[in-house]
């Protein structure tokens, strides 16, 4: 362990790498971009309101913690309350009678404390997350479900190298990721045959819905849509290596919270809006529908689509339903829409070529991300079609062409039901397809300016090749001592070589790009011996720093 003096020579240490990463990372970036929502293809246009609503269907999400360590109780809706495994304190529930219409929405992932249950040499461990309908009267309760899915990330792999851009959506889309996969049977209305279609409820008695079995590492997410013919509440637990129902039941009557709620001692800035936890509560809302005319003669077609307070695009249209109630650490709204269905249909006045475009802000500050990896539905005139759409922050792609007749409006309904991978705020476009196609124009130049100019720091900094040994000159002794050169030259500080991050990623600061150079030695400058001594510095500093990130 490392005594206090050493902690803070530390502390004091990283700043320095952290500030040279981020020139670094400033000098690789070749534009100024204005604002966090910017993109690129609405550049010197305008964006309009959708000014859509969502519905009054209350749905049940269960996202905090995301992360689940071991049993417990997840979230309950039922009065009362449960005792959590970081601070052995009682937490309110999330407490919300179900009458009626009402969705189901589950994303978790199972990292168990226990590391021997994280597979390798021994088997993994297995974790079932479960919802639980609980009737509180004195009458049976029967729930019929219409739609839904829930999948693991085994069933449901993502292969991410296959699958970004925009692809046709084959009828099984099983290989998109457990959040994309369940969203597509909601969006087309589906229920899952592994799924019942009724569940009866007997009086003062709880009865498990549905369950998924998650090995260690994975991913489950689940998606029900159903109604009830009276007064339930739920939950949704975690039991491990068990799926008998009785010990499901048992986990929730035990009143105790699973391990990996990150966020108990920072509800403060939860409820300040300065963090984003995850949601454990019930959102009003499970579909949102928005209609809109344009005629796009007079300008292209912008509209914020999954809008938040940060991504509105200038509209102030901010999509994002109310919790009607919550865990205590969960977030304050149901900001990632995660299992909402958005319809949006588009009324155009235009005629010729125009591509209907998905895009998402360019990625202030941090490097570029997968910003949305799930299925979208267009309807046309000349029909329907789904597709796949993998896409990283700071892209527009092109969802579908439109061929529009100026004779009448062109009706275009573009709806997704928003998968747990994605990043919400993203806008929606129709633009001629030249406006499209000048964009990608640029793109390309400046990727192969980007890629020029690593290319000439590269050559800058490899080492200079060293001459051939001068073997003609006699070699110094004991009894002839080297001649002193006339000039002493200091050696150079050694300072830490960092790659450049991934391109276009960052601001620039408001004077322009940061004119200090990268931090490199110059072997050409120092002799030999300390140049091996710099390198094995470099060396043992760049390891230092992989332990600390790695922790």
């Amino acid at each position: 362990m490392r005594s206090p003096r050493n902690q803070s020579r530390v502390s004091r240490r990283i700043p320095k790498l952290v500030l040279l990463s981020v020139s670094v990372g400033i000098i690789a970036s070749a534009e100024i971009r204005p604002a966090s929502a910017y993109v690129p293809l609405m550049a010197g246009q305008r964006a309009k309101p959708l000014n859509g609503a969502f519905n009054n269907v209350p749905v049940l999400h269960s996202n905090q913690p995301e992360i689940v360590k071991g049993p417990g109780i997840l979230v309950n809706t039922a009065p009362g309350q449960a005792v959590a495994a970081e601070t052995n304190q009682p937490l309110k529930n999330a407490t919300y009678t179900f009458d009626g219409e009402f969705g189901v929405h589950m994303h978790h992932k199972y990292y168990p404390n226990d590391s021997s249950k994280l597979g390798g040499r021994r088997a993994r461990g297995l974790l079932t997350v479960a919802a639980i309908a609980i009737n509180p009267g004195a009458t049976p309760v029967t729930l019929q479900f219409k739609r839904g899915s829930v999948k693991n990330s085994f069933e449901a792999p993502y292969q991410a190298n296959r699958l970004m851009g925009v692809k046709p959506l084959g009828r099984r889309p099983w290989n998109t990721g457990p959040g994309d996969a369940t969203a597509v049977q909601i969006l087309r209305g589906e229920l899952d045959r592994r799924l019942p279609d009724t569940v009866v409820i007997p009086p003062k008695s709880k009865k498990v819905i549905v369950s998924s079995v998650v090995p260690a590492r994975g991913i489950m997410n689940g998606l029900l849509r159903g109604q009830s013919d009276g007064p339930f509440h739920m939950a949704v637990i975690a039991a491990e290596e068990t799926k008998n129902e009785n010990d499901l039941i048992a986990v929730l009557n035990s009143g105790r919270l699973a391990p990996g709620r990150i966020y108990l001692n920072r509800v403060r800035e939860i409820q300040a809006g300065t963090i984003f936890s995850r949601v454990a509560g019930v959102a009003l809302g499970d579909e949102y529908k928005a209609s809109i005319r344009h005629d796009l003669n007079q300008a292209p077609l912008h509209v914020p689509l999954t809008s938040t307070r940060k991504h509105h695009f200038g509209t102030r249209d901010i999509q994002v339903n109310q919790l009607a109630t919550k865990m205590v650490d969960s977030a304050v709204n149901n900001v990632g829409t995660y299992g909402v269905r958005f319809d949006v249909e588009l009324n155009l006045s235009g005629e010729g070529p125009h591509d209907l475009v998905l895009s998402h802000p360019v990625a202030s500050g941090r490097p570029s991300f997968t910003a949305f990896r799930g299925s979208i539905g267009i309807k046309t005139d000349e029909g329907y079609q789904e597709v796949h759409v993998g896409m990283r922050s700071g892209q527009s792609l092109s969802l579908a062409q439109l061929n529009l007749k100026g004779q009448a409006p062109n009706q275009v309904t573009v709806s997704v039901v928003y998968p747990a991978d994605a990043t919400p705020g993203h806008l929606l476009s129709v633009v001629p397809n030249t406006q499209l196609a000048m964009l990608k124009q640029r793109q390309e130049r400046l990727q192969a300016a980007r890629k020029a100019e690593a290319a000439a720091k590269a050559r800058k900094v490899r080492p200079a090749t060293p001459p051939p040994a001068v073997t003609t000159k006699p070699q110094p002794t004991k009894e002839t001592p080297a001649p002193k050169p006339a000039t002493t030259q200091t050696p150079l500080k050694p300072k830490v070589i960092t790659a450049p991050p991934p391109p276009p990623v960052l601001v620039a600061p408001r004077g322009g790009l940061n004119p200090m150079p990268p931090a490199m030695i110059m072997p050409q400058r120092v002799n030999s011996t300390l140049e091996q001594r710099y390198r094995e510095a470099i060396k043992a500093q760049q390891e230092w720093l992989r332990r600390l990130q790695g922790r």
